[in-house]
């Protein structure tokens, strides 16, 4: 089958042989192989065949962290991975790619190390059609294959006249992917053809593709509705497409309606039936897409579609970040190479930066928070054995342990906290820290959602100044003229330099943003790397009304780390500037600028 990143055995595949094909075997078909692409290497996936009754199960070691050492039913060996963030991850409300924007997911994703990277719909519309065409140029890939995205022919029309066909050909593109409606009621009441003629459609377009030297993958669109429906019609979409050369059928659950238990019956059927490799490819509208990907290669499917962070239309497609070390970590089942699996937070947190959507701290595995731990018994049992209460290893999939340290914080939490960040507290700057801790969460501030603020405070109680600047003075001038303008000026001390600067921005926050960075930019450059993500705004009291107290929060990246500061104050542009200001200083004392560098 398919052409497939390194896996944790770079130099050769299962028999000693070079690493010069692809060679697996899918259900009761025969071993087959492809040529690998340069960079990659081979990938072999073997499953009990499920005509025969199941093997006794079978024991594999534990990844070193993974927290887990127990019996696990006859799996593959791999599985592919197939990510479809530019296509279909892109089709989530709220989410617009440009194409650069596209070519830097690519490029992460093919970091990551994934299988198979689909681009997007060549044709369908201009941003698509120029990803296409500066791919081959501008998108160097060591790992994955680049897949364009379209459909089967029209019906009614001739393969090679159909135009969706032609546009797959000419994106140059080793593989394809095409995607069929496999359910009786799409076909009648959506496409308005008969079922016959749709089994044509497929069979004519594998065939002109496979004619045109293509590698076809099919997406059985709503075949997990349709199989409940009408099995038969379902099987004979996949049929055709296996038999004009199609080398995997992707079974669809489009709807995203589907639950475990029947994944395992239908896909254990299919699989009894077709010597072709079986993946899939889930919506998670249920909240099942992760557990019913899993359930699929318990079955023995070895192709999982979805995306890096679980993007997609309504609720989303399987979340890759999830599934990966799932499958890796706690099944065993190779999927991006083994030394690549610590790149899942930062790959994760990138393309959520590029994509323009702020990451979810609760995603599993790669959330800021999954590995967050609170004061009282929960710290001091990780203190002791950090499997207490977590169950990986975090850094295993490149996450870290954090305690998050709130009013409620005992002085074991606080010194646990700071031996993270490598400070040492006295007894007095614990003393200090404690009740200044419980008095700023009285009038509202939160640390424990707001760690560069928290650092910043530890790192005080120390005797730490920052002295990257000194405030003076800001003053913003909102202008309602024919347009509505926002000013700002900012008065500090740079060392022994005043400094003055005012700038325009489209509201407070961004011009004063705008005027700080204008006044101390030049002598930090490493504050061009810093930048805001997202900025929330809470009022504490709404009874006050206009006059309540405001709590401020602004999310800051330089691209490697996020952190969190906070400002509480009855003036919300006080408490914004509390906010900003500290998240710059996090920013420039991470990055070493301390002398200005």
């Amino acid at each position: 089958m398919s052409t497939d990143g390194p896996t944790l055995n770079d130099e050769s595949f299962a028999g000693g042989r070079p690493a010069t094909g692809h060679s697996h075997s899918h259900g009761n078909g025969p071993s087959h192989s492809h040529p690998l692409t340069p960079g990659q290497h081979a990938h072999v996936h073997h499953k009990q065949p499920s005509s025969q009754p199941q093997a006794e199960p079978i024991e594999r070691s534990s990844p070193s962290g993974a927290g887990h050492d127990f019996d696990l039913p006859a799996l593959p060996d791999a599985v592919d991975i197939f990510d479809t963030t530019l296509r279909d991850g892109s089709q989530q409300e709220g989410l617009s790619l440009t194409v650069d924007d596209k070519l830097r997911v690519a490029e992460q994703l093919d970091h990551l190390g994934v299988t198979f990277i689909e681009g997007g719909w060549p044709g369908a519309n201009p941003k698509d059609e120029e990803f296409f065409a500066r791919a081959p140029s501008e998108l160097v890939l060591a790992r994955a294959t680049l897949v364009a995205f379209g459909s089967t022919r029209r019906a009614g029309v001739k393969a090679e006249d159909d135009e969706t066909l032609r546009h797959l050909v000419n994106a140059r593109t080793e593989a394809v992917c095409i995607v069929a409606k496999s359910s009786e009621m799409h076909v009648v009441d959506a496409l308005r053809t008969t079922l016959d003629e749709a089994v044509a459609m497929v069979a004519d377009s594998v065939e002109f593709l496979r004619a045109n030297d293509l590698r076809v993958f099919l997406d059985a669109e709503h075949f997990f509705d349709g199989y409940k429906a009408n099995p038969e019609f379902t099987k004979r979409i996949v049929r055709a497409a296996e038999e004009a050369g199609a080398e995997t059928l992707v079974l669809c659950d489009t709807n995203g309606g589907t639950l475990p238990f029947e994944v395992e019956r239908i896909v254990a059927d299919v699989l009894g039936d077709f010597e072709t490799q079986v993946g899939v490819h889930f919506h998670n509208d249920s909240g099942c897409a992760v557990a019913n990907s899993l359930a699929a290669v318990a079955m023995g499917a070895t192709h999982v579609q979805g995306c890096v962070n679980g993007y997609g239309e309504r609720a989303g497609n399987t979340d890759l970040s999830a599934t990966i070390p799932d499958l890796s970590l706690k099944l065993r089942v190779d999927t991006i190479p083994a030394d690549r699996l610590e790149l899942l937070t930062p790959v994760s947190h990138h393309i959520a930066e590029l994509v323009n959507m702020a990451p979810n701290p609760q995603q599993p595995f790669v959330g800021a928070s999954v590995f967050a731990h609170k004061a009282g018994l929960h710290t001091s049992a990780i203190a002791r054995r950090s499997d207490a209460y977590e169950h990986i290893a975090p850094e295993l999939v490149g996450n870290g342990t954090r305690f998050v340290v709130s009013e409620l914080a005992g002085r074991s939490t606080l010194a646990m906290k700071a031996a993270e960040l490598g400070l040492e507290l006295d007894s007095r700057a614990m003393t200090l820290v404690l009740d200044s801790l419980k008095k700023l969460e009285y009038e509202g501030y939160h640390f424990e959602v707001a760690d560069g603020s928290l650092e910043l405070l530890l790192r005080d109680s120390t005797g730490w100044e920052q002295d990257f600047f000194q405030l003076e003075s800001y003053r913003v001038i909102a202008d309602q003229g024919q347009r509505l303008s926002t000013e700002a000026t900012v008065k500090m001390k740079v060392g022994d330099e005043r400094i003055v600067a005012t700038a325009e921005g489209n509201g407070p926050v961004n011009a004063l943003d705008s005027a700080l960075r204008a006044a101390i930019g030049a002598r930090y450059p490493a504050l061009s790397e810093v930048h805001l993500v997202d900025y929330r705004v809470r009022v504490l009291d709404s009874a006050k009304g206009t006059g309540s107290v405001t709590r401020v929060l602004i999310d800051s990246t330089n691209g490697d780390r996020t952190w969190t500061t906070i400002g509480v104050s009855e003036n919300i542009i006080a408490a914004s500037w509390q906010a900003l200001s500290d998240s710059i200083v996090y920013g420039l004392l991470h990055a070493g600028a301390a002398d200005g560098g």
